[in-house]
């Protein structure tokens, strides 16, 4: 049951798109929204292995500490027309009934937040990386390799699809990733319209077949579609398969190789966060 989602924001533009998607989740399993915004502690700004004078330090701080107030009371206002907008009932604690929303402060770094507040949520809503402005690759790395939550990751648009989460599409190769992908997100499963399983018919040596799949939803209440291609670069065709099916999110199992190998020499998973236009599921 999807009953916690995590909002991890920053003043780095993105916290509109972050929150609609959450907002849609939220709406439609009855979920409550955590957001929390990171602010950077006075220390972090200090540079590294260089005395400076105590005018110096305290300036840095104000500064510092004013930019956090500016950006929280952006964030709040950006909050509270979400929650007009979406109906969302904006508490400290989870509404009764029906989708809500808290805010919080955390103090630290990003990635660090992620880790220590990631792993009582039920999923953690980041950013697409962008890597023109040296943004969220760690979020998403910390999200993904020290929370074991599934990880929405949203592509830059401010817009939410109307159909948002209601056709969704599984990437299936019978990979232990894959697998645990397939487990976490049975919710989302269980509340979408449509649910496609996408296969490039190569499953054989992992061992699970996406017959045996089909069943293993078919356990759980839902009905499952197959959909088998054959492509030489699987990652990209996941993509355009899930947007020519009108599917409007990819749950996919992520870096079932090396991260780093992935990062440097490519791969499946590397290409999907590189080149994704739709939100994306990420579990390892």
């Amino acid at each position: 049951m999807l009953r916690k989602i995590l909002v991890p924001v920053r003043g780095d533009g993105m916290s509109e798109a972050l929150l609609g998607h959450a907002a849609a989740l939220a709406v439609r399993h009855a979920a409550h929204i955590v957001v929390a915004h990171c602010r950077v502690r006075t220390e972090d700004l200090m540079p590294y292995g260089v005395q400076l004078p105590a005018f110096a330090r305290d300036t840095l701080a104000e500064q510092a500490r004013e930019l956090a107030n500016q950006q929280e009371q952006g964030l709040r206002a950006q909050l509270r027309d979400l929650a007009d907008r979406l109906g969302l009932a904006v508490t400290d604690a989870p509404a009764p009934e029906g989708a809500s929303v808290s805010f919080v402060e955390e103090y630290g770094i990003m990635a660090d937040v992620i880790r220590r507040t990631g792993r009582l949520a039920d999923i953690v809503v980041v950013a697409k990386p962008d890597r023109d402005r040296n943004l969220g690759a760690n979020s998403l790395k910390s999200a993904l390799f020290h929370t074991g939550r599934p990880v929405l990751m949203c592509p830059p648009e401010h817009s939410v699809p109307a159909d948002f989460s209601s056709h969704i599409t599984i990437a299936w190769n019978g990979s232990l990733e894959a697998s645990r992908a397939v487990a976490t997100t049975l919710s989302q499963a269980r509340s979408a319209d449509k649910v496609t399983i996408l296969s490039g018919g190569k499953d054989g040596a992992q061992g699970v077949s996406v017959d045996e799949l089909v069943a293993y939803y078919a356990l759980h209440g839902i009905t499952a579609h197959t959909h088998l291609f054959e492509a030489r670069n699987p990652g990209e065709t996941l993509l355009e398969k899930t947007s020519e099916l009108g599917a409007s999110m990819l749950v996919m199992g992520a870096y079932g190789q090396n991260h780093e190998r992935e990062t440097f020499f490519g791969g499946n998973t590397q290409a999907i966060v590189d080149k994704a236009e739709i939100p994306v599921v990420l579990v390892h």
